[in-house]
């Protein structure tokens, strides 16, 4: 399949996308410097959010409305006010989407409501994200697969019949460039939680592209990840986590990115077939490999012996194997320390 520009298999380097997420840090200036850090780091693709808080939640005070897990990062804040101060303004998308496209990126965006779908249409966007949490509002996902558009979706806390029940709705609308995204619902996530063997099975299973949407630190997991057939590779991405972006904690920054983008290509490339022997890389290194050879001067009908006969480096004599079968057999003729040893001087 493609997205614009970019096909996205397994015989295609791995397509790695910046998260933006809330680290904008309520600065349109700074939102443009992700974008150009992304750019710079390689990514190719630019991801948004397109959401406002009254569009994510309600604007009340009671105890289920606010984030009591100990663990969290937002802990004690209400959801109102969390998706409030991260949400990405609307009339911010253009000019980002503007900048993304004259970098050379691909921009698009998760929209969490029907209102935010139509916004992106008028915007063209060339794809859609649904966010894992959203990945069971079917009404939502008919809405976007409906679109046309090339649809990715998380499936962090979904089920096997979960996920299989969403693919059938996204199939069933007509939308058949699909990829679906191993997740961790969790921020920051334990790479322990990742389970990125889930990769082939979920491939295999539901017939689609696979990625990693990934919330650990750094990119081992990311890695991982390619390494067992992921195509697509989404981080979370910050110029600095000292920003203290509402996401940055389990974000990368642009040197991170890079090495990611650079050796999510290198383990892709490292892949290859099933394959057996020397590759044509590797054809000039069998002078390397050890042989025999005659160690001391020695005269025609002298027997090879311990003393005069060894398995050395480099390969030009014969294999090390038929040790046992020349010892105490006579050579054909004279021959000098270093002679390589083979049949016809036995």
């Amino acid at each position: 399949m493609k997205i614009g520009d970019y096909s996205i298999g397994l015989e295609d380097y791995p397509v790695v996308i910046a998260e933006m997420s809330a680290n904008h840090n309520n600065s349109l200036d700074h939102a443009l410097n992700i974008v150009e850090a992304a750019s710079e780091a390689g990514v190719h693709m630019l991801k948004l959010q397109t959401y406002t808080a009254d569009t994510m939640t309600l604007d009340l005070q009671s105890d289920e409305f606010f984030i009591n897990e100990a663990s969290s990062l937002w802990k004690d804040q209400s959801l109102f006010e969390l998706y409030r101060a991260a949400h990405t303004p609307w009339q911010w998308h253009a000019p980002i989407m503007e900048r993304a496209s004259d970098l050379g990126l691909l921009c698009f965006s998760t929209p969490f409501d029907v209102t935010s779908v139509e916004f992106l249409e008028d915007l063209d966007v060339p794809a859609y994200k649904i966010s894992s949490f959203e990945s069971r509002d079917l009404n939502l996902i008919r809405k976007v697969a409906a679109t046309g558009k090339p649809l990715i979706i998380s499936t962090g806390l979904a089920t096997i019949a979960e996920i299989d029940e969403t693919v059938r709705v996204v199939r069933d609308v007509g939308c058949n460039d699909l990829i679906l995204l191993k997740c961790t619902s969790a921020y920051p996530a334990d790479p322990k939680d990742s389970n990125v063997r889930t990769i082939p099975h979920m491939r295999q299973m539901f017939n689609c592209e696979v990625g990693l949407s990934d919330h650990t630190p750094g990119i081992g997991a990311a890695l991982a990840a390619v390494a067992f057939g992921a195509t697509v590779i989404e981080k979370h991405f910050t110029l600095s986590r000292s920003n203290r972006g509402a996401d940055s904690a389990f974000s990368i920054e642009p040197d991170e990115m890079k090495t990611l983008v650079a050796e999510s290509r290198r383990v892709w490339e490292s892949l290859g077939e099933i394959e057996y022997g020397p590759t044509p890389s590797e054809i000039e290194s069998h002078q390397y490999r050890r042989s025999l050879y005659i160690v001391q001067d020695m005269k025609a009908g002298e027997r090879l012996t311990p003393e005069n006969l060894r398995s050395i480096r480099p390969g030009y004599g014969l294999s090390p194997k038929y040790y046992e079968i020349v010892l105490g057999r006579k050579i054909t003729r004279d021959a000098l320390k270093g002679t390589a040893l083979n049949w016809d001087l036995v």
